[in-house]
C-alpha cells in the first residue's frame, strides 16, 4: 500500500479524528440528557435510556451501507455527506423540542441523525488505515479511536451546561452545528489515500474475506462483549453520581468528560503497544482482564458505599475502552482496502446495536436491582471476551 509524505498522513488523521468526534458528541451526547429528559418529560430512567439510544438504533441500520459507499466511492464524500446530514438531523430534533415538545419527534431525528453519523465511522477509519504504514497504524488508529471518548467528554462538558441552563433544545444545538462545521472542512481538506484501481487489484485483495476463515467473527463477537461495560459507563456515570453521590450535574459531567479524556490516552497508549509488539490481538486479552477486575470493584465498593467507588469508577472508564482501537485496525488490516469498509460497518453495527440495547436493558436493570448488580454483570462479559481473541492476526486469511 502506498504511503504519503508526513504532512498528508497526519493531517488527514487530525481531519479524520475530528469529524468522528463530532459524530460522537451527537451519538453519545443525548445520554447526558438524561435527567433532564427525566424532568421534561416525566419518564423513567429506562425511557429516558431509550431516547439516549436512538442515535445508535439509527447507525445500526446504515453502518454496512456507508461501508459499501465508502469502499467503491471513497472517504472524503462520504465524510463530507455524512456530516452535513448529521447536522440537519440535529438541528430537526432541536426545533422538534423548541416548537412542539414532541418526544416522539426528538427521538425520531436523533434516530434519523444516528444513520447519518454512521458514515464517519468507517470512513475515517478507512482514511487512516490508507495513510499510515503498518508501524504507524496502531499509534495512528489509537489517536482516531479517541474521537469516541473525547466526543463522550467533550459531551460531558458543554451539554448538561446547556440543557440545565437553556433547556434541552439549545443543548442539541452543540453537536448540530459541530457537525456542520465538521461536513465543510471534510469536504474541502480531505484527500482520499492511494490505493490500486479495483480492476488491476489481484483477486486475494478482492475476495471476500469472511470466507474460509472465523477470524473476523471472533474478533466481531468478542468486542459485542468488551462494548457493554464501557456503554453503561459513559451512560449511568453522570446519573449515578448524582443519584448515588450526591455530585451537581455540572460536576459529575466534568468528571465524566476528565475521565473521558484520560480514556482516550489509554487508546493510544494500547495502539502504541500495538506496534511495539507486532500484534493488535495480544494486548486486547490483557485488557478484557483488566475491563472484568474494574467493573467487579466498582460493584463491590459501590454496595460498601465506599468513596473509593468514584476512583474506581475513572479506572473502568480508562480501562473499558482501551481495547476498540486494536479490534478497529485489525480488522481493517484483516479485510483490505477493498473490504475494510463493509467489514468495518459489520464491526460498528453489531456493537452499536449491542450500545443501543444496552442502555434501556440496564436501565430498567439498575431501577429493579441497583448499581452494584449492573456493574457486577458488566464484569462478567469481558472474562467472557477472552478465549474469543483470535492467536494472531496472521490466522486471517
Amino acid at each position: 500500500m502506498a504511503t504519503s509524505p508526513d504532512r498528508h498522513r497526519w493531517l488527514m488523521l487530525a481531519i479524520g479524528l475530528f469529524a468522528t468526534l463530532c459524530a460522537n458528541v451527537f451519538i453519545n451526547g443525548v445520554a447526558f440528557l438524561i435527567p433532564t429528559l427525566q424532568g421534561d418529560f416525566g419518564i423513567d430512567l429506562a425511557g429516558a435510556g431509550l431516547i439516549s439510544a436512538m442515535p445508535s438504533f439509527g447507525m445500526v441500520l446504515t453502518l454496512v451501507g456507508w461501508g459499501y459507499v465508502v469502499d467503491r466511492v471513497g472517504e472524503r464524500l462520504v465524510l463530507a455527506l455524512g456530516s452535513a446530514l448529521t447536522a440537519l438531523a440535529g438541528l430537526a430534533a432541536a426545533l422538534a423540542h423548541l416548537t412542539v415538545h414532541s418526544l416522539v419527534a426528538v427521538g425520531a431525528f436523533l434516530f434519523l441523525g444516528g444513520m447519518a453519523a454512521a458514515s464517519s465511522n468507517s470512513a475515517s477509519g478507512r482514511l487512516v488505515v490508507g495513510w499510515f504504514p503498518p508501524d504507524q497504524r496502531g499509534l495512528a488508529m489509537g489517536i482516531r479511536q479517541t474521537a469516541q471518548p473525547l466526543g463522550v467528554a467533550l459531551g460531558a462538558l458543554v451539554i448538561p451546561r446547556l440543557a440545565s441552563s437553556h433547556g434541552v433544545g439549545i443543548a442539541l444545538l452543540f453537536p448540530a452545528s459541530e457537525c456542520a462545521l465538521a461536513a465543510v472542512v471534510c469536504a474541502t481538506a480531505v484527500i482520499d489515500p492511494p490505493r490500486m484501481p479495483r480492476d488491476e487489484a489481484p483477486a486475494q485483495d478482492l475476495a471476500n474475506p469472511y470466507r474460509g476463515s472465523h477470524t473476523l467473527w471472533r474478533i466481531h463477537a468478542m468486542s459485542v462483549l468488551l462494548v457493554v461495560p464501557q456503554v453503561v459507563v459513559w451512560t449511568f456515570a453522570l446519573v449515578w453520581l448524582t443519584t448515588e453521590r450526591g455530585w451537581s450535574s455540572i460536576s459529575a459531567g466534568a468528571l465524566v468528560g476528565g475521565a473521558q479524556v484520560l480514556g482516550a490516552l489509554g487508546r493510544i497508549g494500547a495502539g502504541r503497544w500495538s506496534d511495539r509488539v507486532g500484534s493488535r490481538l495480544r494486548p486486547i486479552r490483557f485488557i478484557a482482564g483488566a475491563a472484568g477486575a474494574s467493573m467487579a470493584l466498582l460493584a463491590l465498593t459501590d454496595a460498601l458505599g465506599s468513596d473509593w467507588s468514584v476512583m474506581v469508577m475513572i479506572v473502568a472508564s480508562v480501562v473499558t475502552v482501551s481495547d476498540n482501537g486494536l479490534a478497529f485496525t485489525a480488522i481493517a488490516e484483516i479485510a483490505g482496502p477493498f473490504w475494510s469498509g463493509r467489514a468495518l460497518g459489520t464491526q460498528n453495527t453489531s456493537q452499536l446495536l449491542t450500545a443501543g440495547a444496552t442502555a434501556p436493558a440496564f436501565g430498567a436493570l439498575i431501577s429493579a436491582a441497583g448499581y452494584p448488580v449492573a456493574f457486577a454483570v458488566c464484569a462478567l462479559l469481558p472474562v467472557l471476551a477472552i478465549p474469543l481473541v483470535p492467536n494472531e492476526i496472521k490466522d486471517a486469511p
